[in-house]
């Protein structure tokens, strides 16, 4: 891809990234979720889905672009797509937070407009015992919650000022955790769905696959390493 075209591209991928967004308010804004059996339910899966599909296209930027040189400008795309994945995420768990537990956002917006922020947090702690007893009780919300804090520890580490703060070798192990949260992502998308429910399969075998290619690439690149060179012995003549 020639780099006076990145600039095009870059603003092709926000408009690709928002699309889903756009089309969760017009949903909101036209009453569309109103008419369905539980609207929130709808809303979890939309973002929930958004977030993970987003995060596997960040994880496959970097073997595609091994295929041939004239693809490495897709490394550019890779820090950005991931960080629309993290707003998935993060719309996903608010998801949870302002509409599944019971949290009035209604009345936390005309409290705004009135002048009292302070019911924003008095809500919160009404709804916040029965948040922490389904952290508890439920599997699938740890492991949920556990791929949320990486990708915010990801997306807060992603300025270029703070990869050179923290110095690339320990920029790159950080960065790595991103595999962890993809895999928690798809435990989270299993041990979410009803058993025998099949729906997180396509994303555990796109994940898969993008694990093993990960695995091929660090085997590869072994085994072309040269040998560090034998050391030279000389012969010890007798005196």
């Amino acid at each position: 891809m020639p780099t006076r075209l990145i600039p095009y591209v870059k603003v092709l991928v926000h408009l690709l990234c928002l699309a889903p967004f756009l089309v969760l308010l017009q949903r909101y804004r036209s009453g569309a979720f109103d008419l369905e059996a539980d609207p929130v339910a709808s809303i979890t899966h939309f973002t929930g889905d958004w977030a993970l599909w987003l995060l596997l296209v960040s994880l496959a930027v970097t073997p595609i672009r091994r295929l041939h040189p004239r693809l490495s400008n897709l490394i550019r795309f890779r820090r950005l797509l991931g960080l629309y994945a993290f707003f998935y995420a993060s719309l996903h768990l608010a998801t949870y937070i302002f509409l599944f537990s019971g949290y009035d956002i209604q009345h936390a917006f005309a409290s705004l407009r009135h002048g009292h922020p302070s019911d924003l947090w008095a809500q919160w702690l009404t709804v916040w015992p029965s948040v922490l007893d389904d952290l508890k009780k439920r599997r699938f919300i740890q492991v949920g919650l556990l791929a949320w804090v990486i990708l915010c520890a990801l997306a807060v580490t992603s300025p270029n000022f703070l990869l050179r703060r923290m110095g690339g070798k320990n920029w790159q192990r950080l960065h790595r955790l991103v595999y962890v949260a993809a895999i928690a992502g798809c435990i989270h998308y299993w041990w979410l769905v009803k058993k025998g429910v099949q729906l997180p399969m396509p994303d555990t075998i796109a994940l898969t696959v993008l694990l093993l290619a990960r695995l091929g690439w660090i085997a590869w690149k072994r085994r072309r390493k040269p040998a560090p060179p034998s050391p030279v012995r000389f012969p010890i003549r007798a005196e």
